[in-house]
């Protein structure tokens, strides 16, 4: 999320999920130009009291910057607790209510105190993570369930009515899913802000702003979420942009795809509302605001304008996306979750956040990011690792090299030794993304098409070689390499096009 105040006062952009894509941008767009124009937006919008008092008191932190958890619902719901029309539910292809407390997309947005860029931190919702509350570990997606659901049952007896009740439980899932991602992301900065949008406030926000620019690596369709859409670029606006964004089937690397495609979709939304267009039309500016307090709830206590003017230096280009590290798939129980080490997601998230320098160049001119381009969606790309060195460990080594860097995590294991160059084996027509995997790296690698790996995976076979004559990591003896402390390349840029899956 994030509001701009210079001339036309700018809006802001943000991160988010499926329908998160909306607060982000909905709220703090509307700030930066329309918290003026339309001064009672503050006392219409729908507030929840998650924050704990102590973060409030130090809400201006030591280093000014503001730490924001974007979450999104499938929720049948307005942000009143008004059930949908139908009419609106079968427009917006909503189907049947399936799991409408879990948080399907959660966004962590860190913004420096000079408001001149954007971090956002996407959490696939599979990660199998220890819950808050004491509710052990699960998808990460259920933190709000499990206590939405216990607090309706602790406080049965005692609210008024339903509609209390149902809030006060909300309340609860609230705080425990800020609390389980807090857990999560360690101590290098602390969540003080909490956004929750739902299917209604996706679809106006993006009719608002008249639809956005996104563009496809190839046709795709789903009958689940309603997407149909050909390859290429295209704008899409309403129903459409939601199906956009909440498409998981059919997709090469499911879920993960949809994250890279909410940031794709979530940088368009950005340069749209940044556009002189939006910017010097009230009218789209009031309609922004409309949407935004139907159908977005924000945590109590915000300074809205201070924050606006906090964002005035803000551009497209200083948007970067990433999504936290991941090590694989695993079963739990049949079920099928994501593998994640708090310990790497926490470093991760120090070395985005603790840093003035931004992990992108800003001057550098828009790109357009594809499977087959020099900087691919690193999130989209999981890469095995085999150990043909004589060096113990080193497979597991290079993977959490990789995984810092944002790839998602394959498995390791060992190949017969190798003496000649490190290999990176890549899909059919993929060439380009197994060269910045080996530049990523550092090291001397050959390059061979494997017609049995699918689309975006990788082998690296690491051999005797690896780490000498490159600017790759040394390797000596059974010892651990040192890996550089660089900042991970962003998945997505919110300046120009980003083709996706």
């Amino acid at each position: 999320m994030n509001g701009r105040t210079q001339g036309w006062r700018k809006a802001g952009k943000a991160t988010s999920r499926s329908l998160v894509a909306l607060v982000s941008v909905g709220v703090l767009s509307s700030m930066g130009y329309g918290w003026w124009v339309f001064g009672d937006a503050d006392t219409k919008t729908v507030t929840t009291d998650v924050i704990s008092q102590e973060v409030k008191d130090q809400r201006i932190p030591l280093d000014g910057a503001v730490d924001m958890l974007l979450t999104g619902m499938d929720s049948r719901t307005d942000a009143y607790g008004n059930p949908l029309p139908k009419e609106v539910l079968a427009m917006l292809n909503a189907g049947k209510s399936d799991g409408e407390r879990n948080t399907d997309t959660m966004i962590l947005v860190h913004i420096p105190v000079d408001g001149t860029r954007a971090i956002a931190i996407s959490f696939p919702r599979d990660s199998w993570v220890q819950l808050a509350g004491g509710f052990g570990k699960h998808r990460i997606n259920s933190a709000f369930a499990y206590a939405y659901n216990n607090a309706r049952e602790e406080l049965a007896n005692t609210a008024p009515d339903e509609k209390t009740l149902d809030d006060q439980a909300k309340v609860a899932g609230r705080k425990n899913l800020i609390e389980t991602v807090q857990n999560l992301i360690g101590n290098s900065v602390t969540i003080d802000r909490y956004a929750e949008v739902n299917l209604l406030s996706f679809y106006d926000v993006t009719n608002a702003i008249g639809g956005v620019e996104v563009c496809l690596n190839q046709a795709t369709s789903d009958p689940l979420s309603g997407a149909n859409f050909q390859a290429g670029p295209q704008t899409v606006i309403g129903a459409q942009a939601l199906s956009f964004v909440r498409q998981r089937h059919n997709l090469p690397n499911g879920d993960l795809d949809r994250i890279v495609r909410q940031q794709a979709f979530l940088g368009a939304l950005a340069n749209k509302v940044l556009s002189a267009d939006m910017l010097t039309s009230p009218n789209k500016v009031r309609d922004l605001i409309a949407a935004v307090q139907r159908s977005v709830v924000l945590s109590d206590g915000w300074q809205l304008s201070t924050f606006a003017a906090q964002m005035s230096g803000l551009t497209a280009g200083g948007i970067d996306f990433y999504t936290i590290p991941t090590l694989g798939d695993m079963k739990v129980g049949g079920a099928d979750v994501l593998k994640v080490d708090p310990a790497q997601v926490a470093a991760f998230v120090s070395s985005l956040t603790t840093e003035d320098t931004p992990a992108s160049s800003k001057s550098s001119a828009p790109t357009t990011t594809t499977t087959n381009q020099a900087r691919p969606a690193l999130g989209t790309i999981t890469v095995n690792v085999r150990n043909g060195s004589t060096t113990q460990g080193l497979a597991r080594t290079v993977l959490k090299t990789l995984t810092d860097k944002g790839y998602q995590g394959g498995n390791v294991g060992d190949a017969e030794a190798v003496t000649s160059s490190s290999v990176i084996q890549y899909a059919p027509g993929e060439r380009s993304v197994a060269e910045y995997t080996g530049n990523e790296l550092g090291g001397q690698f050959t390059y061979e098409e494997d017609g049995a790996l699918s689309a975006n995976h990788l082998t690296v076979v690491v051999g005797t070689n690896y780490g000498q004559g490159g600017t790759g990591t040394q390797v000596s003896g059974t010892s651990a390499p040192t890996t550089p402390v660089t900042k991970p390349t962003p998945q997505i840029n919110a300046d120009g096009l980003n083709c996706v899956n």
